[in-house]
């Protein structure tokens, strides 16, 4: 390594950054826009850039130092969900805060990794045991992060996901249940004599939550969509609901799936005529993460050299880490913003946090470095 000065965070800079960010739309599946401007910003940077095809034009850009062992990756996605209102999703100041759609999940989160690794290499300083890696699809399918799985492992990995800067060592699983119900389409007039799937789903829906509120009350049950086939005046002949389920780390995921399947089950013993289904159509393992190893204690003298109180906790939503902790990789997130804040349409964060979050990230960079 070349002499090289003490790397410094820029806050401005970052603000710029994370401005720029937040006013590209870049909804799962259409990130080509935010994609083409961070390639020129980290170029423009210094940093030495790799492009990894997933779909089309979308892609995944990696920072791989050449010729050193990566023992941890700094991973970020830069999707979010569909504008609110895509006439008022753009970047805004009031005072520290900082609104805008995806402000917290998770362009800052991405500003501030960027942010730390071109403080890095201005330094005058190289090839890091770090990676970065900037994906797409996250909140859809998560092919950006399953793309990178694919070609390149990585020992740990640091996601900026929005936690209020606490560190999450531990990962909720989760569900999702796809459940349909069927009947005979009929004027609306004869409704009384055939099973009307609606209604089917009302009492099934209505048995999930009981059982769930019951059996599983550490789980966070939310029906995502619900919709028939279009009927008219009539009695329509189907009808599905899409369930997110979050499961505590350590639950009994199979236990969990077998007691759901049973609510339909006693529902077919109890109504001859209940024509339902239940498919699972993701399953993801939670994970819970000792802290004795080398890396978390790292993380832990970062966090004392910044003054902030070391308190883990476990992080609630389905995100990459459940994909990349399935490979074999071992996902802590930590970043900026309140899970509260994601996907809300004032959705918002604390520009000094961003700040914060991105000395966290060069500190822990130069601590695995040295």
């Amino acid at each position: 390594m070349r002499n090289s000065a003490h790397p410094i965070i820029k806050p401005e800079r970052l603000r710029n950054l994370l401005r720029r960010l937040i006013n590209i739309y870049s909804p799962s599946g259409k990130e080509e826009e935010v994609l083409d401007f961070l390639q020129g910003y980290l170029r423009r940077s210094g940093l030495p850039i790799a492009v990894q095809p997933v779909d089309g034009a979308r892609r995944n850009l990696l920072v791989v130092p050449e010729d050193v062992e990566i023992r941890l990756a700094f991973i970020g996605h830069v999707d979010t969900v569909v504008a609110y209102d895509l006439d008022n999703y753009g970047y805004e100041e009031e005072a520290d805060t900082i609104i805008g759609l995806g402000a917290a999940d998770m362009k800052s989160g991405c500003a501030a990794m960027i942010e730390a690794f071109h403080a890095f290499w201005e330094s005058g300083r190289n090839r890091p045991p770090v990676a970065l890696a900037l994906v797409v699809g996250e909140e859809e399918e998560g092919d950006g992060a399953q793309k990178l799985a694919r070609e390149y492992y990585f020992p740990w990995v640091l996601i900026g996901e929005p936690t209020d800067l606490h560190p999450c060592l531990s990962h909720y699983g989760y569900l999702e249940a796809h459940v349909t119900t069927r009947g005979t389409r009929m004027h609306a007039s004869l409704a009384n004599l055939g099973q009307n799937p609606i209604d089917s789903m009302l009492r099934v829906l209505l048995k999930l939550s009981h059982h769930i509120e019951t059996q599983l009350p550490e789980m966070v049950y939310n029906i995502r969509e619900l919709n028939s086939s279009h009927a008219g005046f009539a009695v329509p002949d189907r009808c599905d609901a899409w369930l997110d389920l979050h499961l505590p780390p350590t639950a009994a995921i199979g236990e969990i799936t077998l007691g759901l399947e049973q609510v339909l089950l006693q529902e077919r013993e109890e109504n001859e005529n209940f024509d339902g289904t239940l498919r699972f159509a993701t399953i993801h393992a939670g994970y819970e993460l000792p802290e004795k190893w080398p890396t978390v204690e790292a993380l832990k003298q970062v966090f004392a050299k910044n003054s902030l109180p070391w308190k883990p906790q476990a992080f609630r939503s389905h995100s990459d880490a459940n994909l990349l902790w399935a490979a074999g990789m071992k996902p802590v997130i930590l970043g900026s913003g309140q899970l509260e804040k994601a996907h809300a349409p004032d959705e918002s964060v604390p520009f000094s946090q961003v700040v914060q979050a991105a000395r966290l990230y060069l500190d822990f960079l130069l601590s695995l470095t040295d």
